[in-house]
């Protein structure tokens, strides 16, 4: 543990360097408020504190920055949450005083999230196939298109274009919507198929003239695949930090961000509660220089889903932990304990 004067100027180091991205000497640290102390005595402090792996220099006549190492101690020993009462009421009022759907209400979330930090906002929704079907219905277009809206218990809804056969009358196509809303309302995803199969095809073969062609079309609209859903906001703020000028890099962020599959890798998390991982701690290479801070919500069915905001490592951790807290609570108050509509 750092003693108390190792402990202020870590913490005015990590501080200012958080708001300028700039490094700092001793004379400009001897004239912050609330120091009192000589030049020369920061400069041994601050050399102390580079010995010990907490401080940088950027080259040989610089201030120092912060390493990854300074800001996992700054963040695990330092802070406490502080967040204006203001931005609190705000994330209320969006997310507690709205109409919206279900992902409507997520998507708003995570743009909200990424405007009051300037950071990059990602929520992963939960894991579909472990919902149930909470209704069906099917639109005809025209004479040979249709659409299946499926909504779950989590709320996630879906529109699904599907090409109809020739010589369905809309008779045909009530009495099938009657079938599949009778055998699988409240059946998990993940059964779907086989309720087709075992019990759905059944009824199909019995009342249905065309039930061969029409199985086979329903059959790849109740198709889900076994992943989540993500919202993101602000992709385009890591632009505006001046860590990320080069071209390189932000082509990395964007990639990962446009590759699915890997995001939700990412966040998925086999625990509750905040996480946070700093620069090299990222087993991603393309967040190396990032931090990732993580949190997880509640929906209905015991059901989690995560909050995540990357940004560089001189993040505002204290103001961001307390955003992703007061997310969290409110997200699993409306989408769990239904504070809602």
């Amino acid at each position: 543990m750092l003693g108390d004067r190792e402990l202020l100027i870590l913490q005015t180091i990590i501080d200012d360097f958080i708001t300028t991205a700039k490094p700092i000497g001793s004379r400009a640290l001897s004239k912050k408020e609330g120091i009192n102390l000589s030049a020369a005595t920061i400069r041994n402090v601050m050399a102390d504190l580079e010995e010990m792996g907490l401080l940088v220099k950027t080259h040989s006549s610089s201030g120092r920055v912060p390493s990854e190492k300074g800001y996992r101690y700054y963040v695990d020993h330092v802070i406490s949450p502080s967040l204006k009462e203001k931005e609190l009421h705000l994330m209320e009022d969006i997310i507690q005083g709205n109409m919206l759907e279900m992902e409507q209400l997520v998507q708003l979330s995570a743009e909200v999230l990424s405007e009051l930090t300037n950071y990059t906002a990602v929520i992963l929704g939960p894991d579909e196939m472990n919902a149930t079907l909470k209704q069906i219905q099917i639109v005809r277009l025209s004479e040979q298109s249709a659409v299946a809206i499926l909504v779950t218990n989590t709320g996630h809804v879906e529109h699904r274009l599907f090409t109809l056969p020739f010589g369905i009358e809309i008779t045909e196509l009530e009495k099938m919507v009657n079938i599949l809303n009778d055998r699988l309302i409240g059946i998990p995803i993940m059964e779907l198929q086989y309720r087709l199969q075992s019990e759905v095809y059944t009824l199909m073969q019995q009342h249905l003239q065309h039930h061969e062609l029409i199985y086979d079309h329903i059959s790849s609209v109740l198709q889900y695949e076994n992943t989540g859903k993500l919202y993101v906001g602000g992709q385009s703020n890591m632009m505006r930090q001046p860590e990320f000028n080069d071209i390189d890099k932000i082509y990395q962020f964007y990639t990962m961000l446009e590759d699915e599959e890997e995001m939700i890798k990412l966040l998925k998390t086999d625990h509750d509660g905040l996480n946070i991982t700093i620069g090299n701690e990222n087993k991603v290479d393309a967040i190396k220089q990032f931090s990732l801070i993580t949190t997880s919500y509640k929906m209905n069915g015991n059901q989690f889903g995560t909050i995540a905001l990357l940004g560089p490592t001189r993040m505002e951790y204290r103001k961001v932990i307390t955003l992703l807290q007061a997310l969290s609570t409110e997200m699993t108050d409306v989408l769990f304990r239904g504070k809602w509509k």
